[in-house]
């Protein structure tokens, strides 16, 4: 892992320091994802493309994130709850549940404003707090968020309880509605393959808001606040402002890609909004590479799949082996998944493909 990860990086710095590299690199890269749905579809089926759809929502989620973790050095427990706080702000008016039906045009901006502003809600009363304590409070804000949701059914029902929200409208553009397959040029597209164009270009676009934001100068505020957020006060950064601003853009990312769930599945409940998923988008983003925007993409994409590819060979596995089911899947599945984290985590310290600066801090 360690010589493919060096290859890689030996790989990008090449292209950046040469143009006609660089362009056939993008070139590549577009033509793959551009086929990236019909390859997997038609060597395992649409449930791999449904996979794929998911893969890119935790993309925007760990990017999300590391705006937080990676950039601002501020460690985030809760970070579900922001994805929740879009999924049913989307549910909530464009579904018969109070029979609002507005279009996702404007219902994934309102979704992402009320994330921010729920990030600025959780990031105000810990100004002060770092590390465990930080932790611990923002871990306490996920479960609030996801008590709330799974309680607000009474006296008034808002949220329809542990039930949660069905029939939820799909995304749509005017006439075009992305739950109905197309046909183009003589092939015909499934819904879950014209869904994964449009998180590719949502996750895209929030690809390239990472990376401006990377070196911009609230970037390098944020980079301040994380190595010595004294030394960034006493040089006159505003890190009251500057760390408000990490919760609510990295809120506001979750908040899309909520919205975007929930269009997807229909469908939204309290129960997909656990703990456990904050821990699963903090191990992308530190597993990949905290701080480094290609790593954190390469963390999501691996711990997506990762699961699904454990759950799909672990019983043939066992039935070639055994003639039967010897061991329980689920935790087979969940044993091997939490050995591979180990293993990264002793053999690369600093994540998959870690920065340049985070290695070199680590090698010191």
């Amino acid at each position: 892992m360690s010589w493919a990860a060096k290859d890689l990086g030996d790989w990008v710095e090449t292209a950046k320091r040469d143009p006609r590299a660089r362009w056939l690199g993008v070139a590549l890269i577009a033509v793959a994802l551009a086929v990236l749905p019909f390859v997997a579809g038609a060597v395992g089926g649409r449930g791999w493309v449904r996979i794929i759809d998911f893969a890119l929502l935790y993309v925007m989620l760990a990017l999300g994130l590391n705006i937080v973790v990676g950039f601002a050095g501020l460690l985030d427990l809760g970070y579900i709850a922001f994805y929740a706080v879009g999924a049913y702000t989307y549910a909530l008016l464009a579904s018969p549940h109070f029979g609002i039906h507005l279009p996702v045009w404007l219902v994934l901006p309102m979704g992402a404003g009320v994330a921010g502003v729920f990030g600025v809600l959780l990031g105000a009363p810990t100004l002060k707090l770092r590390g465990d304590y930080l932790a611990i409070v923002t871990l306490g804000f996920g479960e609030i968020i996801r008590i709330f949701l799974n309680n607000l059914n009474a006296p008034v029902n808002i949220t329809n309880g542990p039930q949660g929200v069905n029939r939820i409208d799909p995304i749509s553009f005017s006439n075009f509605s992305l739950a109905r397959p197309v046909e183009v040029l003589g092939i015909d597209v499934p819904s879950v393959h014209l869904y994964y164009y449009l998180f590719l270009a949502l996750a895209l676009l929030v690809i390239f808001v990472s990376l401006r934001l990377e070196n911009s100068r609230i970037g390098r505020a944020w980079v301040a606040i994380r190595e010595d957020e004294v030394a960034a006060r006493a040089m006159g950064i505003n890190t009251r402002n500057i760390k408000l601003l990490a919760f609510a853009m990295g809120a506001s990312f979750g908040g899309i890609a909520g919205g975007l769930f929930a269009g997807f599945q229909g469908f939204v409940s309290p129960e997909s909004f656990i703990l456990m998923e904050s821990v699963v988008v903090l191990c992308m983003v530190v597993l990949g590479g905290m701080g480094h925007i290609p790593g954190v993409i390469l963390g999501a994409v691996l711990l997506a799949a990762m699961p699904e590819v454990f759950r799909n060979t672990i019983v043939p596995v066992q039935q070639q082996l055994f003639g039967k089911i010897v061991f329980d899947p689920e935790v087979v599945r969940m044993l091997l998944f939490g050995l591979a984290l180990v293993l990264v985590m002793l053999f690369r310290p600093a994540g998959i493909w870690p920065s340049t600066t985070r290695k070199r801090e680590l090698a010191s």
